[in-house]
């Protein structure tokens, strides 16, 4: 019985701080769509570098991904 307490804290906090980190990532690519240089930063982070027509397509996609609901492109399985 002295476990159930800090169980339930430990699951409250888990399912709290996710939420929280899916809220600060949502808001963080928010900015770099409107933020060329944010995201020329992120590009290089991970190895890219992005000239300027390059910049503009993925700002594009990100807006087109974020209109759609993310569900575009994410199928993975065969249809028949």
């Amino acid at each position: 019985m002295q476990y159930v307490i800090p169980a339930i804290t430990l699951i409250v906090g888990l399912i709290g701080g996710f939420f929280i980190g899916v809220f600060y990532l949502r808001k963080q690519m928010e900015k770099m769509q409107s933020d060329p240089q944010m995201l020329q930063k992120m590009a290089k982070q991970m190895g890219y570098n992005l000239n300027g027509r390059q910049m503009q397509k993925a700002q594009q996609m990100m807006k087109n991904q974020q209109f759609s609901g993310g569900k575009k492109g994410q199928g993975g399985g065969k249809r028949k």
